[in-house]
């Protein structure tokens, strides 16, 4: 009877444990999730860096379209980033966050562009990126509208 009341304790705290992970992932914004991922990526950790993709997630570079099928080619996407960078400007609207980003040297990778301004579009949904696209630069003279 005891082992039965342990286990039985066990797969509550578990139970429990998973829906807080989930509630606090699913609570995590945009902004936070793209601070998330540049700091990962700045460390050079890629599998940090992957954690935060969702199955399937879109990523859009020019000319490239890929799909993050699974965790390998995440970890892969991030890995091939061959820069680090500070964000300078984060705006937010809805689910959707663009970051500027000021490029920088990266562990194990060589940057070849350090200084240069550069920006994503990171969707969350559920805590996790669905889609990452690289975008123009915001100009913030423009007066800021929707994020595409």
């Amino acid at each position: 009877m005891k082992r039965l009341l342990a286990l039985a304790a066990l797969l509550v705290m578990a139970v429990a444990g998973s829906g807080a992970a989930t509630a606090a992932r699913a609570s995590a914004s945009p902004d936070s999730v793209a601070r998330a991922w540049s700091k990962s990526l700045n460390a050079n950790d890629n599998a940090a860096a992957a954690e935060l993709f969702a199955p399937n997630a879109r990523v859009v570079q020019p000319g490239i379209e890929i799909i993050l099928a699974n965790r390998t080619l995440a970890i892969a996407f991030n890995d091939a980033l061959p820069c680090a960078g500070r964000i300078v400007a984060l705006t937010v609207h809805g689910n959707r966050a663009v970051a500027t980003f000021v490029l920088g040297q990266r562990p194990k990778h060589h940057c070849t562009t350090p200084g240069v301004k550069a920006a994503a579009l990171f969707v969350v949904r559920d805590g996790k990126i669905t889609l990452w696209k690289q975008v123009a630069v915001p100009n913030p003279n423009a007066g800021g509208g929707p994020i595409a």
